[in-house]
């Protein structure tokens, strides 16, 4: 039988869970994130407890592992956005099987709870296959192309949608 993927939310006492699941991405997709696996590596716990502070930490689970990782920082942000979902990972092995949409399920749950009404994102542009995955959980293009401060020659586009609940 195939567990079901849950979400857990994480706190700054998981710092070293959401290290590994946030270095593995950095690792195995460094083309997705602005930050990168060389300096964030180099972290101290205080650094990465620092880090968390600033926004919600979830994890999707399967079969006791992480496999998906994603953060919403709560905020007044661009297109009206009442949060903002970054740091968004699944492992490559699990693609396709519902972690990003038990981890938005997640946010639509719980979006009374922390003022989550109106999600938006960014995206680089040319990743067709995170585009497609967050149109088909609701997002729509908000404004044009923008280029990035951490990346220079890379452009993104912001995604917007109301919380589904």
């Amino acid at each position: 039988m195939i567990e079901p993927i849950s979400v857990d939310l994480l706190r700054s006492d998981d710092w070293q869970r959401y290290r590994a699941i946030r270095l593995r991405s950095l690792e195995i997709n460094p083309e997705a994130f602005g930050g990168s696996f060389e300096a964030e590596s180099q972290w101290s716990e205080v650094e990465w407890r620092t880090e968390m502070a600033k926004f919600v930490a979830l994890v999707a689970v399967l079969d006791s592992a992480d496999v998906a990782v994603m953060n919403v920082e709560v905020l007044d942000g661009d297109h009206g956005a009442t949060c903002w979902i970054g740091g968004c990972w699944s492992d490559p092995a699990i693609r396709g099987k519902g972690a990003f949409r038990a981890l938005f399920n997640y946010v639509d749950a719980h979006a009374a709870e922390f003022g989550w009404s109106k999600h938006g994102l960014g995206v680089w542009r040319d990743n067709d296959s995170a585009i497609t995955a967050y149109k088909a959980l609701g997002f729509d293009f908000a404004g044009e192309p923008m280029p990035s401060s951490r990346k220079p020659g890379l452009f993104y586009i912001h995604m917007i949608r109301d919380s589904i609940l």
